[in-house]
């Protein structure tokens, strides 16, 4: 049973409207956008999954799942939603203990998700050109509480990829087809590729490339989700779909071929 909620632990505060803040609990009082001020002290030996009112709203307090801490982070790039995440965990087969690159750290999310699955034998490697996105993506890590299953490199993934017998690469890049080659060489035999691609254009010249390379499995998906709103007199589907955000390419290293 998890204890009671203590000194600088995180919670996460969800309203009436399934709005989620993740708060530390610091013994300070705090400002939060969009919920108001707290003093953190409230918090302190109350119960998971109890209620509390701040000001007029009433939120519930629950330990942060890995979909609140990708939900709640703070963006400075677009974000692999958790629905794409999904896939990408499924197709590449990611599992605790295994070591995958991602090129493209952005705001961390798909970070997240990577390292809350691999700890905490395995690790996630993030390369990124960018410093502003690191440094970012490094606070929400941190405030996820999951830095320590990563480490971050500012590396150009179409230059190269230092690792070897990696069990997956996850490119978020404008150019992926340009880092197909790398990520070839460095993949284990069986691991998996990855591409995350806005645009047709780019997974048709993603594909094209990988189609040179050893690669089996070759497919690309759009994920497409519908909420159905069930209420006292019906269930109608939702009418906020949740439509294009990318295309997913994946492929899986086979060795060159030689049949016996």
């Amino acid at each position: 049973m998890k204890r009671n909620i203590g000194l600088n632990d995180y919670v996460v505060l969800i309203d009436e409207k399934n709005n989620k803040h993740i708060v530390e609990v610091t013994g300070e009082v705090q400002r939060v956008k969009k919920v108001g001020v707290i003093d953190t002290n409230i918090l302190i030996d109350k119960k998971y999954g109890s209620s509390i009112k701040i000001g007029e709203k009433v939120f519930h307090v629950l330990e942060p799942s890995m979909q609140d801490k990708i939900q709640s982070i703070k963006r400075k790039a677009q974000i692999i939603l958790p629905r794409d995440a999904a896939q990408i965990l499924m197709n590449c087969s990611v599992e605790p203990g295994c070591i995958v690159l991602e090129a493209g750290i952005g705001s961390g999310a798909l970070t997240i998700a990577l390292a809350s699955i691999v700890k905490p034998k395995g690790r996630v490697i993030s390369y990124d050109v960018r410093e502003d996105f690191i440094e970012h993506a490094r606070e929400n890590l941190r405030r996820a509480r999951l830095e320590e299953y990563v480490k971050i490199e500012k590396q150009d993934v179409t230059q190269g990829i230092k690792e070897k017998e990696l069990d997956a690469v996850i490119l978020d890049v404008p150019n992926p087809w340009d880092a197909v080659k790398h990520a070839y060489e460095a993949l284990k035999t069986g691991g998996y590729l990855c591409a995350y691609s806005p645009l047709i254009s780019q997974v048709e010249n993603t594909v094209k490339t990988i189609r040179k390379y050893p690669f089996i499995e070759v497919k690309t998906i759009e994920n497409i989700q519908r909420e159905m709103i069930v209420g006292e007199r019906g269930t109608r589907p939702s009418f906020h779909m949740l439509g294009h955000t990318g295309y997913l390419t994946f492929a899986r290293k086979i060795l060159p071929e030689r049949i016996f």
